[in-house]
């Protein structure tokens, strides 16, 4: 019961500073999408993937109900990716911190591509197209950056602390 609400607490946290602080205080190719964070960490860490597809999918739709973007777009590829690696996560050492870095660049990345992707079937603007894909590498490196910096931050304190 413990786990549940703290992942609960960690996303009201993370959707907190994806929607009120980091808009605030970074321009938009460098700001990090924490939620795809959260979702690459309970796909790849969590355990029961019913539950797990399920916060996936309304986080994405939260995130999109924020973000201005189009409204179902993030519900979708955040399912997609949190599918993908909780199907390959049994296979992986999911402890470690390049594996999970690297799974959040892959996601980001797969984000942007099944964003441009459903926004080229459904939609005839053209100039989105250019946003995305000028904003894709510099926000994949911001975000796997700062996941590096958390879990490295976070299996310090537990090393220290001996949490």
């Amino acid at each position: 019961m413990l786990k549940p609400l703290k992942l609960f607490l960690c996303l009201v946290f993370i959707i907190m500073l994806q929607v009120s602080l980091l808009p605030a205080s970074l321009e938009d190719p460098f700001k990090p999408n924490l939620l795809i964070i959260f979702i690459c960490y309970l796909a790849l860490r969590g355990g029961n993937s019913v539950a797990g597809a399920l916060v996936a999918y309304l986080s994405g739709l939260l995130h999109g109900s924020f973000s201005g973007f189009y409204f179902g777009l993030s519900g979708i590829s955040f399912l997609f990716i949190y599918l993908l690696l909780n199907k390959v996560s049994d296979q992986l050492y999911t402890e470690s911190i390049p594996l999970i870095t690297t799974a959040v660049f892959v996601a980001t990345l797969v984000d942007a591509l099944i964003s441009l992707l459903l926004v080229a079937l459904f939609s005839s603007e053209s100039a989105i197209y250019l946003i995305i894909l000028s904003n894709m590498v510099p926000h994949a490196i911001m975000t796997a950056l700062i996941t590096w910096l958390f879990f490295s931050t976070e299996q310090l304190f537990r090393k220290r602390f001996a949490l």
